[in-house]
This record gives structure tokens, C-alpha cells and sequence, in this order.
């Protein structure tokens, strides 16, 4: 049997209804036999990033089990983004999902096609301050996620809601 291996993802989107997108996805992760979703953030709104011309952000972070490869990971996640009418036609523009492999255990890698842990997510209070909600312990590039937020921008990111089920549904 393959080994398990404890990931993080990022999730977000601002096109249509991004928390019944992101749940959708979620419960394909979950259905999946090589996948377990363990625990899942609070919903967070937050200001759009890069390009700031566009809607607010509905954001979350999970944590999952897996038997993938992180390569493999990265293209299931990008394969349910298609699955969800994701077009990439605009950098930081506007998406009906996203989903960002962030960590993979205490993985390190550089490729052409993922680099973890996530090359970005340390200076982003709209993945830190979900990220908070499930690993706030979880060491990243050194130090723990809640002492990345602690001196991360987190202006105008609010919690949307307490649930932290909102993708069971």
C-alpha cells in the first residue's frame, strides 16, 4: 500500500458561487480512494491580490491525507478545476476555483511544475489566515504558520462564518 502523506491546499475563487464550488471540490477530494479530507477551514472574504480590479475572494485552506505523489496531487487538483469551468485566461484574475497545493509533509522541491511548500503563501494573510484555522502549528520555510501571519497583511480579510463544515454540504 502506498504511503500516506499529510498536504495542504489553498482554495479560492470570486466567479459565480465559490463556496459551493470550492465544496464541490472538496467532495471529489474526498471521494476519491487515494484522498482524505481531514479538517477544513472557515470560510474567509478577502480583497483580490495582484490584479485588484475584480470581486472579493472567498477563501479557505484544507488538510488532506493522500496516496499521491504531489505531482499527481497537483494534477488532480487542477484536473477537478476543469472539471469546475476554471479558465486561466488572466494572472490573479478572476476564477470560478483555484486550488494550490501549499505543503506536502515537509516536502522541499523545485520544479516545472510545483514547488512546494507553495513559493508564495507566507507573505499571503488570504492563505495564512485560513491555514491558521487547521495547522496553525505547521512549520513553513522554518517558522509556524501562525508566526507567518502574525506579520502578514491581513487587511480586510474577515471570517464569512464559524462552520467549518460548509463542504459537507
Amino acid at each position: 500500500m502506498p504511503e500516506t502523506m499529510t498536504a495542504t491546499l489553498g482554495l479560492g475563487g470570486n466567479v459565480g458561487d465559490p463556496v459551493i464550488t470550492m465544496g464541490a471540490a472538496l467532495r471529489a477530494l474526498q471521494a476519491r480512494s487515494d484522498c482524505t479530507v481531514k479538517d477544513v477551514s472557515r470560510l474567509y472574504r478577502t480583497p483580490p491580490w495582484g490584479n485588484v480590479d475584480q470581486d472579493w475572494f472567498v477563501n479557505a485552506c484544507a488538510l488532506i491525507e493522500t496516496q499521491l505523489q504531489p505531482d499527481d496531487l497537483l494534477a488532480v487538483c487542477l484536473g477537478i478545476e476543469l472539471d469546475m469551468k476554471r479558465e486561466r485566461t488572466l494572472r490573479w484574475g478572476p476564477r470560478t476555483i483555484d486550488i494550490d497545493v501549499l505543503t506536502y509533509g515537509d516536502l522541499e522541491q523545485r520544479s516545472a511544475v510545483l514547488e512546494l511548500p507553495h513559493p508564495r503563501m507566507t507573505e499571503r494573510g488570504f492563505v495564512l489566515m485560513p491555514l491558521a484555522d487547521i495547522a496553525p502549528d505547521l512549520v513553513v520555510q522554518g517558522r509556524s504558520v501562525r508566526d507567518w501571519l502574525a506579520q502578514a497583511d491581513t487587511s480586510g480579510i474577515e471570517p464569512v462564518s464559524a462552520a467549518r463544515d460548509w463542504w459537507t454540504t
